[in-house]
C-alpha cells in the first residue's frame, strides 16, 4: 500500500513535532510524528499520569534505544495489545506448493 492510498494518514499525522521534556531533572528534545504524540497522550491519560511521567517510565526501561524509537515501539506495542492482528493478517499470502 502506498502512502498516498494509507488508512487513517495524514499529512499532519506524518509531521514531526519536537516537544521539550524533563527527565530526572534533565531537559531534552523528543521529535515524534503527531500521531505518536497524539497516541502517547491518550496512553498517559488512560493511565492517570502526566506525559512527562510516562515519557519519564519507557524512558528508564529503554535501554540503548534511542528514546524516539523507544517511544514509538512502546505506542506500538500498546496498539498491538488492545488490537491483536487477526490470524494471518499482516503476513504474506502463502504461494501453492512453497511452505
Amino acid at each position: 500500500m502506498s502512502e498516498a492510498q494509507a488508512p487513517h494518514q495524514d499529512a499532519s499525522s506524518r509531521r514531526v513535532v519536537k516537544h521539550s521534556v524533563v527527565i530526572a531533572g534533565h531537559r531534552t528534545s523528543v521529535s515524534l510524528e503527531d500521531a505518536f504524540w497524539r497516541a502517547l497522550k491518550d496512553i498517559a491519560t488512560q493511565e492517570g499520569v502526566s506525559l512527562a511521567a510516562l515519557i519519564a517510565r519507557v524512558d528508564a526501561g529503554r535501554g540503548e534505544a534511542n528514546l524516539s524509537s523507544a517511544l514509538r515501539v512502546f505506542v506500538l506495542e500498546r496498539a498491538l495489545k488492545a488490537h491483536p492482528p487477526l490470524e494471518g493478517e499482516g503476513r504474506p499470502a502463502k504461494q501453492a506448493g512453497v511452505g
